[in-house]
């Protein structure tokens, strides 16, 4: 009897690992990649930003820092919005899980983007 309990709360112990690791997302699931498209844009060289969430969990009210953004070019707001030093991506709507959010911007020299901050919603 004592084995058959020791076997049951292992097997409990494991399934909460694989079910909390599946969804263990973070800010560091947020991965940022910019390249150089080839364009300019008013002399400036353009950028192709892609924002990716690498967890299974939905990421909402994810913040970019952009202290000193600027663009020769126009970002739809409902894709990156300005708020002080920080842009909000996708008006705080979730990014789902493994997807991605591309914009472009043109300046010179490119921007260094960081996710500052998000907020972990659903998990698949």
């Amino acid at each position: 009897m004592a084995t058959t309990f020791m076997c049951l709360t292992s097997i409990l112990f494991l399934t909460l690992i694989i079910i909390k690791g599946s969804c263990d997302c973070s800010l560091n699931n947020i991965n940022i990649g910019t390249t150089r498209s080839g364009r300019e844009i008013q002399g400036k060289p353009e950028w192709n930003v892609s924002v990716i969430n690498n967890c299974s969990c939905d990421q909402s009210q994810i913040k970019l820092s952009c202290q000193g953004f600027q663009s020769a070019e126009t970002i739809d707001p409902a894709i990156l919005s300005m708020e002080g030093d920080s842009c909000l991506l996708i008006n705080g709507n979730s990014l789902k899980g493994f997807a991605t959010v591309n914009f472009s911007y043109a300046w010179d020299p490119p921007f260094l983007l960081l996710p500052t901050s998000s907020v972990i919603t659903t998990c698949s």
